[in-house]
């Protein structure tokens, strides 16, 4: 599967990265077996040194007795009738059953506690995080697309806590937590799914869903939400592209037509395709950078630049090489530059 299963159950719930428990269940019996494990070791300890203890209802203490001596220990119930009298029953139980009582009460009495503060420990972390969630990005699916999308822009210096992906398929939404990004579980063209990744207060939104109607659908509600965030997305078909740009979407990425245009330039000069890739690929050869013009550079050709500019960004929009006959004060460029 390329990109996000969007056909997949929505399942809701926020994923924040780190280390997760687990199964509750499967902690409780792993704890249980470590219990089990102390109380057959006192046993054991017991019965190696059986003479040093008095049972008051036999002569001499038997399995049974240490398995019931062992419980009313490590449960400070404490009868009394089996108790020991030599020195060195005494001693091993202040050095070695002693230290065992406390590690059998901290595991029952911790998996108890945890499992009753779990939730609240969850709750206060996502309440954290979302009062983090200021000029963030969110990431619209996690597949190769989105992936791809958030490395370049790690590349280009973004911190990884500043990004939210929002995924549908809980796999995609597993292996982004693995990858240490925060998760929303859910269907990004819902309102209710945006807020939890906190849209309201985003500085910009990446839709790359693996459906045209899908990318129209959650920038839309993206636009509808937050007025101001920047908002590019990625279609299939370039028929879609008018309707994605009167959805409010900032920029569209035409996946199928920019792979043919691609392949068709490799089919004849697979030399040029080289640069596209180096082009396309972050650290690999050729960069595009953006900068604004420099103070002497004002009133200035493009040919006077020190650096090879293949754009100028203007009032909003890029314009080619040959459009531009000399620079603004508010005008950024677009260089090539390499490592």
């Amino acid at each position: 599967m390329e990109e996000g299963a969007y056909g997949e159950t929505d399942r809701g719930g926020v994923r924040l990265p780190g280390r997760h428990p687990g199964d509750p269940l499967r902690q409780i019996w792993r704890r249980i077996a470590y219990a089990v494990v102390i109380l057959a070791a006192v046993v054991v300890i017991v019965m190696l040194d059986r003479d040093g203890y008095k049972d008051a209802n036999r002569p001499e203490l038997t399995w049974l007795g240490a398995f019931y001596y062992a419980t009313v220990t490590l449960s400070t119930t404490g009868y009394g009738d089996i108790v020991p009298v030599s020195d060195g029953a005494r001693l091993v139980n202040i050095f070695l059953i002693t230290p065992l009582r406390v590690a059998f009460l901290a595991i029952l009495v911790g998996t108890t506690f945890e499992v009753l503060t779990r939730r609240t420990r969850e709750q206060l972390r996502r309440s954290r995080w979302r009062s983090t969630l200021i000029e963030h990005t969110i990431v619209v699916g996690y597949g190769t697309k989105g992936n791809t999308a958030i490395q370049t822009l790690l590349a280009d210096g973004s911190p990884k806590a500043g990004f939210v992906v929002i995924e549908r398929s809980p796999s995609l939404a597993d292996e982004a937590n693995r990858d240490g990004f925060a998760v929303v579980v859910g269907d990004a063209t819902r309102s209710s799914v945006l807020r939890k990744a906190a849209v309201e207060t985003a500085e910009r939104v990446v839709v790359a869903t693996d459906r045209d109607d899908t990318a129209v659908l959650v920038a839309l509600t993206v636009r509808q939400i937050n007025p101001g965030c920047t908002i590019v997305a990625s279609v299939r078909q370039a028929e879609n592209e008018p309707l994605l740009l009167q959805s409010g979407v900032d920029a569209v990425i035409t996946t199928s037509e920019a792979a043919g245009r691609l392949l068709g330039v490799a089919a004849r000069s697979p030399a040029i395709s080289e640069v596209f890739n180096d082009l396309l690929i972050h650290g690999a050869g050729l960069d595009l950078v953006e900068r604004p013009v420099k103070p002497e550079e004002i009133g200035r050709t493009l040919r006077d630049c020190a650096e090879p500019v293949i754009a100028v960004l203007r009032d909003g929009h890029a314009l080619p090489y040959g459009q531009v006959t000399t620079l603004r004060t508010a005008d950024r460029l677009v260089l090539v530059t390499s490592p």
